[in-house]
């Protein structure tokens, strides 16, 4: 759904409703990711938090600390029509630049946002009460700390329960809606879960997906091809797969050959892929369903 940006920046993100499921992406920014230096948690986490609520994720993409690469990450997401998750580089640090990048690749100004300064002054407030200092709302390090507000122009906030700094969700011309979240998972994850719960009573009950799949010895991918092909132009919206192993600890030299998508077409896909390996003759092993 294509939405013009300047109507974009005056309604709320969060609250378009979204006629069809859109893809799902995340974006994961890092060079302490990129260098092994930190090991990423989020990508696994996220599967987690989509296959709860019967999602799937279309898409991921890795990225440092480099703004360039960042804002062209960014063009694309926002031009993409999906809803993405990005997280990583929205603190006051110089090496966090995505809410720079943001703005860049929406063509905005970054404005200090009313309500996040408000979270942010609040969040200095109980830190200086829990340390039994006095609150100094000039003092140089606070004002630095406000930057975490500034956002693109009419970016709507994403609460933060963990220390109320807060992240925000920016829509582009292109319909794609990107929801900003820190790399630290204490906060990055309830944030992701609180909008992952939001778009599933938007959308209702995700239709119940399946994968089903079997062991075949003594074939070849390039054999299989045209059969996988004729499967998925059978059924549509069933996706066909192939997982080739050397050297299983169990099964040795086999591919798991099978099809996934919603539970109504899958019994039939399979079915059709079980017969259409008559022919060759094959081996078959065990059959699995997940």
């Amino acid at each position: 759904m294509s939405l013009d940006l300047h109507k974009a920046t005056m309604t709320s993100p969060t609250n378009v409703t979204l006629q069809t499921r859109p893809a799902i992406g995340i974006i994961i920014i890092g060079d302490e990711i990129l260098s092994g230096k930190r090991a990423d948690k989020h990508l696994p986490k996220f599967i987690e938090l989509l296959t709860e609520r019967g999602l799937q994720l279309a898409w991921a993409e890795y990225v440092g600390d480099t703004p360039e690469r960042i804002t062209a990450v960014l063009t694309r997401a926002f031009a993409s029509g999906d809803v993405v998750f990005s997280c990583g580089g929205i603190g006051a640090t110089p090496d966090d630049h995505t809410r720079q990048c943001a703005a860049k690749a929406l063509g905005l100004p970054l404005v200090l946002q009313a309500e996040a300064k408000a979270l942010i002054q609040e969040r200095m407030r109980d830190v200086a009460l829990e340390q039994g200092l006095p609150y100094e709302p000039e003092r140089e390090d606070n004002q630095h700390r406000l930057n975490m507000g500034v956002f693109p122009q009419g970016a709507d906030i994403i609460h933060n329960p963990y220390n109320k700094i807060p992240g925000f969700t920016c829509r582009g011309v292109g319909g794609g809606l990107v929801h900003f979240v820190p790399g630290f998972p204490v906060m990055a994850w309830p944030m992701m879960q609180d909008k992952l719960n939001a778009y599933c009573q938007t959308w209702g009950a995700a239709p119940q997906r399946v994968e089903r799949s079997v062991i075949v010895f003594g074939a070849m991918e390039a054999t299989l091809t045209p059969l996988m092909e004729a499967i998925e132009l059978q059924f549509s919206g069933i996706k066909v797969f192939s997982l080739p192993s050397v050297n299983h600890p169990q099964w040795g030299k086999h591919i798991e050959l099978g099809v996934k998508g919603e539970e109504t077409q899958t019994e039939a896909a399979f079915a059709a892929l079980k017969s259409g390996l008559i022919p060759f003759q094959v081996s078959l092993g065990p059959e699995m369903v997940r």
